[in-house]
């Protein structure tokens, strides 16, 4: 019997096979790089606002600690939005007649609130409690970034599943001592930048932190990196 198909048709077909793995694999990765890119994250993006409030020049040039502003970051959930009052505390002596600022004192006086674009903002069906990560040592840039230093507020990293867990997998990378979580210029310890701690000089990270998870009783990696932890 005569053959059908040409002797070309077993190495098309083999390079179809394969072209279509390569395809595949192709599209997964674009997949994949399209999920974690700014596009999807909103990393690096500035949010218009309805004032144009600089981080920078309150935190690095006037020295106002985090605190002022976000009252209930070590005791709640939510850092807090300041209400336009702390605003006017310092604007109803200095600024009084800039543009920039009307849309404050117009919230002053109307007493409504200024509605803020959220910027680093999680799903629904995430938790997250900044009390419990001040308290353990989690530094304010550690996720948020150098605050200190954006003229208008971005989130820094992508708040995607993947990089909390590895934090939450490995938490001593990325402690410090309590009295040091609202500094901005905290530096790890190194040879050259010793960190002291209940009486004993770090210059290792590792070391510090895990002295840190034992001292702040952070719970266990597999406590931590539960569903349960932040899906409730």
């Amino acid at each position: 019997m005569s053959q059908i198909f040409h002797r070309s048709t077993n190495t098309l077909s083999r390079a179809t096979i394969f072209g279509a793995v390569f395809v595949v694999a192709a599209l997964t990765w674009v997949g994949y790089a399209i999920q974690g890119s700014p596009y999807v994250t909103y990393a690096g993006v500035r949010k218009p606002q309805p004032v144009p409030f600089s981080h920078q020049h309150h935190v690095s040039g006037l020295g106002i600690d985090c605190r002022y502003c976000h009252t209930s970051v070590e005791t709640s959930s939510f850092a807090g939005i300041p209400p336009t009052k702390t605003c006017m505390n310092c604007h109803s002596q200095i600024w009084t007649n800039a543009q920039l600022l009307e849309p404050v004192r117009a919230s002053y006086r109307s007493g409504e609130s200024l509605e803020w674009t959220r910027i680093n903002e999680l799903p629904d069906f995430v938790y997250f409690n900044h009390s419990i990560h001040v308290t353990k040592g989690v530094g304010c840039n550690t996720c948020h970034g150098p605050v200190d230093r954006m003229p208008l507020m971005y989130q820094q990293e992508s708040l995607q599943m993947e990089w909390c867990l590895g934090c939450h997998r490995a938490p001593e990378k990325n402690l410090r001592p309590r009295d040091q979580v609202f500094n901005m210029r905290y530096q790890q310890p190194t040879g050259a930048n010793p960190v002291a701690f209940e009486g004993q000089t770090y210059t290792d990270q590792i070391a510090l932190g895990s002295a840190l998870v034992e001292k702040y009783n952070v719970r266990s990696v597999k406590d931590i990196t539960s569903c349960s932890t932040c899906h409730r």
